[in-house]
């Protein structure tokens, strides 16, 4: 099963955004913070991370400058998601490492999209991309 990492603050969104990517056939971890996101892309390698720009404590934009420092050469696809779209935010994440972009309210057609450009697993069937260990 496709594990993603979504890395959500608000309680609802997360609940929320769980269920339809699990609908989907993805396992979901979920993070509260960009701390956690760190910790958790080390702990379950996603095959994707869903990660929430504006967060108490460490950004989403910094969270994923961190795991692109801890690890360049496994590239996880990490699409930047943001409630507070402003002009020039989706090149600010792009900068930062993200590999697309997703203004909320959440278009989950839209972010299924993403997943298969980036994946290729929207039904969610397939194998996580795990890096290997040792």
């Amino acid at each position: 099963m496709t594990t993603i990492l979504l890395v959500e603050d608000n309680d609802d969104i997360r609940d929320m955004m769980t269920i339809q990517l699990q609908k989907k056939g993805f396992s979901v971890v979920a993070a509260n913070n960009g701390h956690e996101a760190v910790q958790q892309t080390v702990q379950c390698a996603p095959a994707l991370i869903l990660m929430d720009i504006n967060m108490p404590e460490l950004d989403g934009i910094q969270a994923t400058v961190q795991i692109r420092a801890a690890d360049p050469e496994y590239r996880i696809p990490v699409i930047a998601i943001t409630a507070y779209a402003l002009p020039g935010d989706a090149a600010r994440a792009k900068s930062a490492g993200c590999d697309a972009f997703h203004a909320k309210p959440v278009d989950f057609d839209k972010l299924f999209a993403q997943i298969n450009e980036l994946i290729g697993e929207v039904s969610g069937g397939g194998s996580s991309a795990a890096r290997p260990i040792g």
